[in-house]
């Protein structure tokens, strides 16, 4: 039996995955309080009950959006480079099999760090999100090792997230199409 606490929870998340797709489809200013309530089945003073606004609900995903990557990258500190970047690639590109959700939460971030309209507290939280620098040390110290290629390390971390970025941004417009294998994506960085 579900709890009314999981009823919830359960619509929340219903009303983030929505948001979350008119976000990506309409962008923050395009998008209004009655498309995401409409897109839900629910009246705008409803969803208002699981959300204070609209600004609220943009800075919970952009939220989710930072963590992720971060908590990734922490992982990053210990083992080997190559096997970071392994688990990287395969998890991220397995959960974007599994789930459009998060191609749409890649796209996402991607507009939001170019989009000056967003809410001032959303910014706050883009402030704290780089991957580059963390993945630059990965680079390095794989470098010390031998399994990393010779090379700039920032331009190696950007080399190996926009090819994330861009397949995360190629499948949320093409769900359907076939997504590349991790090593494909590994083979970016390591040496040969």
């Amino acid at each position: 039996m579900v709890t009314r606490q999981e009823q919830r929870e359960q619509r929340r998340e219903e009303i983030l995955r929505a948001a979350l797709r008119l976000f990506v489809r309409k962008g923050y200013a395009g998008t209004k309080v009655g498309d995401i309530a409409e897109a839900v089945g629910m009246s705008a003073g409803l969803m208002f009950h699981y959300f204070d606004s609209k600004e609220a609900l943009y800075e919970e995903l952009i939220g989710l959006g930072v963590s992720g990557p971060m908590a990734m990258m922490g992982e990053g500190a210990e083992g080997g480079a190559i096997a970071f970047f392994e688990g990287a690639a395969a998890g991220v590109l397995g959960y974007l099999r599994e789930e459009p959700f998060m191609a749409d939460m890649f796209v996402l971030m991607g507009n939001a760090l170019m989009d000056e309209a967003i809410p001032p507290r959303a910014k706050e939280l883009l402030a704290g999100f780089d991957v580059n620098t963390p993945t630059a040390e990965v680079v390095r110290r794989g470098q010390r090792e031998g399994s990393i290629r010779e090379g700039d390390p920032v331009a190696l971390s950007i080399a190996f997230w926009a090819a994330i970025q861009g397949i995360a941004e190629e499948l949320a417009v093409y769900p359907d199409m076939p997504c590349p294998e991790p090593e494909w994506i590994v083979d970016i960085v390591r040496k040969r």
